[in-house]
């Protein structure tokens, strides 16, 4: 049996993009991950000790979120490789990264990248 644990729509302000005034004055993001892992022996034993804890991912994402990169692509593989390293357990890891305010022309509600990557990629 597998499962997963999940942080929705995380909302962070962060420094990341390829233009100067993104690293500047920064923007809004909005981060979800899900992280899969075998979730049986939490579903019997009712014991958090048996699970992933959330608020561990949570630390992740918030770690990388707050070093500035260029592209999203490369801060959601950081928090896809630190979350696997940090949960051994975990099988699989997806996190969407969302920029709510891209500086692009066009009116869209946020611009971003989805990143999915198993255990020993």
């Amino acid at each position: 049996m597998t499962g997963q644990i999940y942080i929705k729509e995380l909302r962070m302000h962060s420094y990341h993009g390829v233009l100067e005034q993104e690293r500047i004055v920064g923007n809004d993001y909005v981060v979800s991950l899900t992280v899969h892992y075998p979730i049986e022996k939490a579903c019997l034993s009712d014991d958090v000790a048996d699970t992933l804890n959330y608020a561990e991912a949570l630390e992740v994402v918030q770690k990388e979120m707050g070093i500035p990169s260029n592209l999203l692509e490369h801060v959601a593989h950081r928090i896809c490789c630190g979350i696997l390293k940090r949960f051994p357990l975990a099988v699989a890891v997806d996190v969407d990264i969302a920029k709510m305010a891209p500086p692009m022309r066009g009116d869209c509600a946020a611009a971003g990248v989805r990143l999915h990557m198993v255990q020993g990629e």
